[in-house]
């Protein structure tokens, strides 16, 4: 990247903002779409540490894309943009006209995409500045110069006039000599600065002075990027997707835009920054964010910086726990749930019913996006009230906007990812509020079209059931993307029978076909009990669980419709293994006593179904048959002897039972507990043949 901080700096300091303009327009213009401008050179990096590899065959580094471990080379295009930055952020002080300041903010944004150079951007003072012309505040940096400093720019000159003369020197003399003395100068400057660095550490970073009077030096520029993590590679937002157009905007219009540009840095630095994280919160920035969302919600026409704002917001809610209490505690449920109301543009039936018309138009881009970041600003804020008993006040507030979510489930947007993604952050959200207040869900008067059981609405659960299918289907994230709705499902069997009931008939109909095993096929049914044996416990633990609470908990009917080998990962980790009708002891849900009636076809092969796989097994010769007695004990007294070698080496551990019902070795179960779990299984065998004469 050629960047003319040197044309920049004397356009500045002769005062021609016409250049200054021109040149950083034409910088935005080449560079708007680039996230990673050190590309090329990590594939060139890469590719030599591969060639080093092959030839000594030895791989002393840790291959990475976030090449933190680059700092000790001198990259002079880093080093550049560093100084741009530190030279920008000077100028921002400054009186500069609206265009170019917007124009400046442009390339600030573009800058702190580039974790390498968030050092100089990472201070009180620049933090403030870029604070206040987001509008987050009106205080000034305060410990800066408002005036162009020319002494400043000169250092700046002298330190790239080094840059340039220690570059040419080492293309002179190359080789590995001066690779040599070049480590040695830099361990030895590493050794001054140590105290410099644990000084930044233990106060206010400003203690190493970015824009002070003295020289920004090439070294300070790599020491200032300490307090930063890696930037990760992601999806592009698609707000950024199209090169924005520089429009010469005047008045109001002028100023909304630079607010935005401001916000889109802030959002920048918060996100690559954890210093950043930490000085937003010291510096108590949440309190003028919360109003400027104030601010922007009460507007009758929405601003386009409310997006950023929003996101923001979320940022830094997601990053610092501390900030998302103290906005729970100013009242952003409240405040989010009106900014989401005013972007659904809801309109109320009843106290806890929105108005749904099916023949609305689908939800606009500009809108989802809002609607997308206030849903997860709510979810940060309220995660941890799920088991929580809210105060009358707060299930009032909870449950106005439950119903609110209800209208999010039912809605549609303009493209059918945004679909998925809205209705993906609502059943976050349902999830994260306290079960009690979900009854709104099935509150709303059965409409002649309505899905139902038992005379109660059921269009959300059929929602939900539709969601959850969609996510099965789709593959991809299968964790990130169906614990939540899995979750959601189950605990909503669980408080309501009605719920149960509806997704019961879709997800375990009666047994009719028992000649796959369950977990074949493409129904739901087979597609959660083939989640209950994936590699991921918590994935496999929600599915089994789901399908668990549709068995009203019930063991033997858990098994009859998984089998046994499905559904052993659950028992045992519940310890139910020895239990065969019995319900778990800790469920809190009251199930009815219904009983699970077979169908005709089930009960006329239902002696032949194999327990384990859950389907009719082909029949199988007898390995015995032919054998006498004396050589089937004898083969009974070789396998056993083979079971004993295999235990006394260790490639086997035999398993019993224990009273509790979970698995432990056998060597740790005495005859006793045996001898009682033997008892009752013979003492049931003799009342039932009692009760068959």
């Amino acid at each position: 990247m050629n960047v003319d901080v040197e044309g920049i700096i004397q356009c500045i300091k002769q005062g021609d903002e016409d250049g200054v303009q021109t040149q950083l327009q034409e910088f935005n213009k080449e560079y708007a779409q680039c996230f990673f401008f050190d590309a090329e050179e990590n594939e060139r990096r890469k590719q030599r540490k591969m060639e080093e590899f092959k030839k000594n065959k030895v791989r002393d580094y840790t291959d990475s894309d976030s090449d933190i471990d680059e700092y000790d080379q001198e990259d002079p295009g880093v080093i550049l943009r560093q100084n741009l930055a530190v030279i920008l952020v000077r100028f921002l002080r400054t009186a500069v006209k609206c265009c170019l300041l917007r124009a400046s903010l442009r390339t600030l944004r573009i800058l702190s995409r580039d974790k390498k150079v968030l050092g100089p951007l990472v201070t009180d003072s620049t933090l403030l500045t870029l604070a206040k012309l987001a509008g987050l505040t009106t205080s000034d940096a305060g410990d800066e110069a408002s005036d162009p400093d020319s002494e400043f720019y000169d250092n700046i000159l002298a330190s790239l006039a080094e840059l340039k003369a220690q570059q040419g020197h080492t293309e002179e003399e190359g080789g590995e000599a001066e690779t040599d003395d070049q480590c040695e100068e830099h361990l030895s400057f590493d050794e001054d600065t140590k105290s410099d660095i644990s000084n930044a550490n233990s106060g206010d970073v400003d203690s190493i002075s970015w824009l002070g009077s003295h020289r920004t030096s090439i070294n300070e520029m790599r020491r200032g990027s300490i307090h930063h993590k890696a930037l990760e590679r992601g999806r592009r937002d698609r707000r950024e997707s199209k090169m924005e157009v520089e429009e010469e905007e005047e008045g109001d219009a002028g100023e909304e835009a630079q607010r935005k540009e401001a916000m889109k840095v802030l959002c920048n630095m918060v996100y690559n920054s954890t210093w950043a994280q930490e000085r937003f919160s010291a510096l108590r920035l949440m309190c003028g964010l919360i109003e400027r969302v104030s601010s922007s919600v009460s507007c009758t026409s929405p601003s386009s910086v409310q997006f950023y704002e929003l996101r923001l917001m979320f940022l830094i809610t997601a990053l610092r726990p501390e900030l998302s209490i103290e906005l729970q505690q100013e009242g952003g449920v409240s405040l989010l749930t009106t900014a989401l109301e005013s972007s659904l543009e809801v309109q109320w039936k009843d106290q806890y019913e929105c108005v749904l018309d099916p023949a609305a138009q689908p939800i606009s881009l500009e809108a989802s996006q809002h609607i997308t970041e206030i849903l997860k600003i709510l979810f940060n804020i309220t995660y941890s009230t799920h088991r929580q008993e809210p105060s009358e006040a707060d299930a009032a507030l909870y449950r106005h906007l439950v119903a609110i979510l209800r209208l999010c489930l039912m809605r549609r947007c303009m493209l059918s990812d945004d679909t998925d993604e809205l209705h993906g952050h609502t059943v976050n959200l349902l999830s994260a509020l306290p079960l009690q207040c979900l009854d709104v869900l099935l509150m709303v008067p059965l409409e002649p079209d309505s899905e139902q059981c038992q005379g109660v609405n059921m269009d959300c659960v059929h929602s939900l059931l539709m969601f959850m299918e969609q996510r099965l289907e789709s593959g991809e994230k299968i964790k990130e993307k169906l614990t939540p709705v899995l979750n959601l499902l189950t605990e909503s069997c669980r408080a309501h029978r009605e719920t149960r009931k509806y997704i019961r008939k879709h997800i375990l109909p009666p047994l009719r076909d028992v000649s796959h095993r369950p977990e074949e096929g493409t129904t739901v049914k087979s597609r959660l009990i083939r989640l209950m044996t994936h590699l991921d416990t918590d994935l496999k633990h929600c599915a089994a669980d789901l399908i668990f609470v549709l068995c009203k908990e019930n063991v033997r009917r858990f098994v009859k419709y998984t089998g046994y080998g499905n559904a052993a990962g659950l028992l045992a980790t519940r310890g139910l293994l020895g239990i065969q009708g019995a319900r778990t002891s800790s469920s809190e849900a009251q199930y009815s006593t219904d009983s699970d009636s077979d169908t005709d076809e089930y009960r006329q092969v239902k002696d032949r179904i194999n327990p384990v796989t859950g389907r009719v097994e082909a029949e199988q010769p007898d390995p015995m048959e032919g054998m006498t007695e004396e050589e089937k004990e004898e083969e009974a007294k070789r396998l056993i002897m083979l079971f004993n070698k295999l235990s006394r080496d260790k490639i086997i551990q035999p398993m019993g039972v224990d009273e509790e019902g979970k698995l432990v070795p056998m060597s740790g179960l005495d005859e006793n507990s045996l001898i009682e779990e033997a008892k009752p299984e013979s003492e049931n065998e003799e009342e039932g043949g009692e009760g068959n004469k």
